[in-house]
């Protein structure tokens, strides 16, 4: 298949949720977590739970690098875009993710220098244009956005630039699957891999999860039939009681990674003992630092860094929606005080949270059917 439409084809799709129809055994409930926020954005978008039989739960994971973020690094950021001469730059979906004290957009009117990047190399050009200021890059994401940093990073030290520093979030993600794997309330019996991360990491990283865990892993790709075959072949190793990785996403990902990506990310990163995990607590090894090489371009090494650590609103569930415990529209401020124009919580904000893309798929979708019986 070489064109989107080939992955939206009807037909195909009907033929994918018939035989998911009929591996589903009807006396067996199946519980599939999905780990991509990008996966959640595109099961509700297309509607793809209306397609599958009431025995087949997918589970919404922690893959929303925005959402996995404590309100304290948030806080942190912000703390250093304080000082005097410094420009703050981050991605347009940081900017109105809530810290303890309002979000980089807030901020920004209140009249910090906050302004939106669509890249790190545009945070580099910023550094370039105004020497005698200072930017700091508010880094996040995944493995699929670190080797950008890192050679963003690298090139800052080509060409000398001393100006810009890098505020880095990046986390990993085989970490928090073994922190959820490891919770005694979480029963799962298979996994969506995510896609955009095993394009960097490839699909070896994920063998332990068969090996050890004793579950199928599906990498997969985005679109309808991409992951309606992906449920299929979880399904055909349930039955058959098998346990190993499957590259489904096979036109993109290969299975050893991007090695060039990854030898940025070692050139420039090294693992952090711990970091903090909105819902999931301290994890070790779970998140990249950079090297004391590249001190020079380390916001945490040139600047005075509060460390806050604050706790999400009591009333706020998203930890327990990130672990997969409760689905969204169970949180006690979803779609009350807690909307995508009012958001209370990350999960709703981040353009992959898992409660932003219930709210704007599935609970209007149900308020329209409710106004339609009116």
């Amino acid at each position: 298949m070489r064109f989107v439409d080939e992955f939206r084809d009807p037909e195909a799709i009907g033929r994918a949720r018939d035989e998911i129809r009929r591996l589903a055994d009807p006396k067996r409930h199946y519980r599939i977590m999905e780990v991509c926020g990008g996966h959640t954005h595109a099961i509700f978008r297309f509607g793809l739970k209306d397609l599958l039989p009431d025995n087949v739960e997918l589970i919404h994971g922690p893959g929303c690098p925005v959402c996995v973020l404590p309100m304290g690094r948030i806080d942190d950021g912000l703390a250093v875009a304080r000082q005097p001469g410094v420009i703050f730059a981050a991605f347009g979906d940081m900017m109105r993710v809530p810290g303890a004290h309002g979000s980089p957009l807030e901020h920004k009117a209140r009249g910090l220098d906050v302004r939106i990047v669509y890249s790190p190399l545009d945070a580099l050009k910023l550094a370039r244009n105004n020497p005698d200021r200072h930017v700091m890059f508010f880094a996040i994401g995944f493995e699929t956005t670190a080797p950008s940093t890192a050679l963003t990073i690298m090139r800052a030290r080509a060409e000398g630039i001393t100006n810009f520093s890098v505020f880095c979030n990046h986390v990993t993600i085989i970490p928090p699957i073994k922190a959820i794997l490891d919770s005694p309330d979480m029963r799962l019996d298979g996994f969506l891999g995510p896609g955009h991360v095993s394009t960097v990491i490839g699909c070896e990283p994920y063998e332990w999860i068969a090996s050890r865990e004793g579950l199928p892993i599906v990498v997969s790709g985005f679109e309808p039939l991409d992951l309606l075959q992906s449920l299929v072949m979880l399904l055909r190793q349930l039955q058959a009681g098998t346990a190993r990785v499957e590259n489904q996403y096979a036109r993109v990902v290969p299975w050893e990674g991007n090695r060039a990506a990854l030898g940025a990310m070692a050139e420039v990163f090294e693992l952090r003992p711990f970091f903090e995990w909105r819902g999931l607590g301290f994890i070790s090894q779970s998140a990249l630092r950079l090297r004391e090489e590249y001190a020079t371009w380390d916001t945490e090494r040139r600047f005075e860094v509060p460390g806050v650590r604050v706790t999400d609103p009591k009333a706020a569930q998203c930890g327990e929606v990130l672990k997969g415990v409760l689905k969204p529209s169970q949180c006690k401020l979803f779609g009350r005080e807690c909307t995508p124009e009012h958001p209370v919580g990350a999960l709703m904000v981040s353009s992959e949270g898992s409660c932003a893309a219930y709210h704007n798929y599935e609970h209007r979708k149900q308020a329209a059917r409710e106004a339609s019986l009116v």
